[in-house]
């Protein structure tokens, strides 16, 4: 499946985004945010993941999902390009329904001003 975003795929990618220090919490997940320099313009990347404290293998994937689903419904067309997104699952994420969990976003997007009106 293609996505409007590119995605992260190396542990150092994830470290440069946590090592930014620019992250914001809400009861669905916690966004992490990082500026890459000199890519105003190029796509936005996005990582996602679940710590074990989400619960076992099952309820981490499908935490996973659902965060992915909400980003592909939710980077494209509000999230400013040239960032690195990291998406973390909490124990709620699983169970959230899925328009909280699209307002969670949302709201971290807007607390970290990367929120950018749809074009």
């Amino acid at each position: 499946m293609r996505t409007a975003y590119d995605r992260l795929t190396r542990r150092a990618e994830f470290q440069r985004v946590t090592r930014a220090r620019r992250s914001a919490a809400a009861p669905g997940l916690v966004l992490q945010v990082f500026q890459r320099p000199g890519d105003e313009c190029a796509a936005a990347r996005v990582g996602l993941t679940a710590s074990r404290k989400v619960g076992n293998a099952v309820q981490r994937n499908r935490a996973r999902r659902r965060l992915r689903a909400v980003a592909q419904a939710t980077i494209p067309r509000h999230a400013k390009p040239g960032h690195d997104y990291v998406m973390i699952a909490r124990q709620g994420t699983a169970d959230r329904p899925y328009s909280a969990l699209v307002e969670d976003l949302e709201s971290a997007l807007k607390r970290l001003n990367v929120w950018r009106i749809e074009e």
